[in-house]
């Protein structure tokens, strides 16, 4: 079942990203809310909040810039010890800091908030140098103008490759496709009376499977036959 509002999936989340955690306390795992104009600063921070201050489990809260760093700092007095930006976390490992705001050796959650292909190099970094858990909200790594050629294809097969969903949340115009740790991946039909389940994955959809499931005995359609096109074409760079 869906989640009715940003809330009630912030509890999805924050469920999800337990029982990941509990599977593999040293993962990287994502977690991807897609909604068109979500402002992510207020529901990171309530994410991050319950899961940094847990018991246990220490954990720093990194942005791109130190000016959005500034931004949660002023908005959250109690997580504003434990905020930085990706570069001074970065800094902070090679001089050897504790990542757990003085808990311990370096192995708490990391929790990086929309790191975007322009931070790849950095992120990929800091990652590498952590002992813990790591976990990107709204990543977007990927870089559309690398496209196709070997680099692409490295990072495809390398870093990127390392990453598990924890939660995703993906609406767009006819459909939104789900998926919570430890369930499988859920596609759901935008109809006339709500959203419907139309089935089920265990791995995540790619564009031609969702729209088969979609389109289900009345064909896949022009929209359907694009989305399996561009599959096509992405799958081709790889």
């Amino acid at each position: 079942m869906l989640p009715p509002d940003l809330r009630s999936a912030e509890a999805e989340t924050l469920t999800a990203v337990r029982s990941a955690l509990a599977a593999e306390p040293r993962g990287r795992w994502t977690v991807e809310w897609r909604f068109e104009g979500l402002r992510l600063l207020a529901p990171a921070l309530r994410l991050a909040g319950d899961l940094l201050t847990e018991t246990g489990r220490g954990g720093r809260l990194l942005f791109a810039d130190e000016g959005a760093a500034a931004l949660a700092r002023r908005d959250s007095e109690i997580l504003a010890p434990r905020i930085a930006s990706f570069g001074d976390e970065r800094r902070r490992q090679g001089d050897g800091g504790s990542d757990n705001g003085g808990e311990g050796g370096g192995e708490g959650l990391l929790v990086l908030v929309a790191p975007s292909q322009a931070e790849y190099d950095l992120v990929e970094a800091l990652c590498g140098a952590h002992r813990g858990a790591v976990l990107l909200l709204n990543p977007n790594l990927e870089d559309a103008a690398v496209g196709i050629g070997s680099v692409a294809r490295q990072r495809r097969k390398g870093f990127l490759a390392t990453w598990q969903t924890a939660y995703a949340l993906l609406p767009d115009a006819e459909s939104t496709l789900r998926r919570a740790h430890p369930g499988e991946w859920e596609l759901y039909r935008l109809d006339p009376d709500g959203y419907r389940l139309v089935r089920s994955f265990e791995r995540r959809p790619d564009g031609e499977s969702r729209a088969e499931a979609l389109a289900g005995t009345g064909g896949v359609g022009l929209a359907g036959q694009l989305r399996g096109l561009n599959d096509l074409l992405e799958g081709l760079q790889r």
